[in-house]
């Protein structure tokens, strides 16, 4: 872990895609005036035959992905999160989720990667929605290791995914060793004084924060949740019985995230423990402008998790 070299998660993805179809894989990628947001140009130019622009409709998008997966592709969307999830509510819930169909889901520039273009461009609240529907995973991977091989279980893997992806660079928080299990959490650090528990695009922010704290004697066990549905209950309640404090960060909305699946854990086995929630705040629309700024007022950046963390120690 800690490697400095960094990645947008995106070209992993792609990279991915091409690796699957000279494995046998039968892929096409349905894409909606995406072509940039996806970074599918490589994938393109290898196998033009396999990429459908639909322009900007998203329904349709969703529509042709089905009638692809039914005509025995393993048929993938790479679009941006908010106008998947938004746009095409309806055809996700019923001709992707209700009908079991081998759709691969991608929600690209999740949470508010779009910065300055304001809420209309904003996916704070994929998660809470994909948790509302039935019949589908939900994945969000942290890094370039743990991306490749979201990808490749989701391809290699029957039935609805939503895999959430992010744009920008992400740094190295896994090695080659490590395995991917949906349904499994992933300790990233091991420690006795405070459960972190972050997913995605925070996870590094996370990581940062945990070498901080460390520094002050601080004992950070830093749980990253890439498999949000099939969920690691226990591996979260474990943690938080050891610890008996918990923190939790995400670039989302306080409803219906991973904070929320964490308070239901906690009520459900009626533990006596000082719970901390930190994320986009409930009922509210985001703040807009520059992503980093977004963070830092939220509390979600390497900074932010560093102090709330030195709060719910004292």
């Amino acid at each position: 872990m800690g490697v400095s070299e960094k990645t947008d998660l995106r070209n992993i993805m792609v990279e991915t895609f091409i690796k699957a179809v000279k494995e046998g894989i039968n892929l096409v990628v349905v894409v909606g005036d995406s072509t940039s947001t996806s970074k599918i140009a490589p994938f393109q130019e290898l196998y033009p035959e396999r990429v459908v622009n639909v322009g900007i409709a998203e329904q349709n998008l969703v529509g042709i992905s089905v009638g692809l997966s039914l005509s025995g592709y393993v048929s993938v969307t790479a679009n941006a999160a908010p106008f998947l999830i938004a746009r095409s509510n309806e055809q996700v819930k019923n001709d992707v989720c209700y009908s079991e169909t081998n759709v691969k889901l991608f929600g690209l520039n999740a949470g508010v990667a779009y910065g300055s273009l304001g809420s209309t461009h904003y996916a704070i609240d994929d998660i809470s929605i994909m948790l509302g529907l039935g019949n589908i995973k939900i994945f969000a991977p942290s890094d370039p290791v743990e991306t490749e091989q979201i990808v490749l279980y989701a391809l290699k893997n029957k039935g609805p995914m939503y895999i959430r992806m992010d744009n920008g660079l992400f740094p190295y928080l896994h090695n080659k060793e490590y395995r991917f299990t949906p349904g499994k959490v992933d300790i990233l650090r091991h420690g006795s004084d405070v459960t972190l528990i972050s997913l995605g695009s925070l996870v590094n922010k996370a990581y940062k924060a945990s070498l901080d704290l460390e520094k002050e004697s601080i004992d950070v066990e830093l749980l990253n949740i890439p498999s949000i549905r099939p969920l690691d209950r226990d591996g979260i309640l474990n943690s938080i019985l050891k610890t008996k404090k918990v923190v939790t960060v995400e670039e989302h909305s306080l409803h219906g995230g991973i904070g929320s699946l964490t308070a239901e854990i906690i009520a459900e086995n009626k533990l006596d423990t000082d719970f901390i929630r930190l994320g986009i705040t409930e009922g509210q629309f985001s703040k807009a402008g520059p992503r980093d700024q977004i963070r830092s007022y939220y509390g979600i950046d390497r900074k932010g998790i560093y102090n709330t963390i030195k709060k719910i120690l004292k």
